[in-house]
């Protein structure tokens, strides 16, 4: 499964905003936001903001890759 990723700056209210819109054949599935130095140990991480067609997120992860796979795995057992 390919994932197409778009960079965009979220508005979550705190400094956590570079963010990344998730598409999978053209359809938005997730938005992933990277969390800022204010969550010390977990900075850098990305956390799944919103989730849709899969099973709620709000998952961190320590690198993109990890997040990939997780939303593929997600899409692949809900389009099953």
């Amino acid at each position: 499964m390919t994932l197409r990723l778009e960079p965009v700056l979220v508005e979550t209210g705190s400094d956590d905003e570079e963010g990344l819109l998730v598409f999978s054949n053209d359809r938005l599935v997730a938005v992933l936001v990277r969390l800022s130095n204010q969550h010390d140990s977990s900075a850098g991480s990305w956390f799944v903001e919103s989730s849709f067609g899969i099973r709620e997120g709000h998952r961190t992860f320590g690198d993109l890759t990890a997040a990939q796979e997780w939303i593929s795995g997600e899409l692949s057992s809900t389009r099953r």
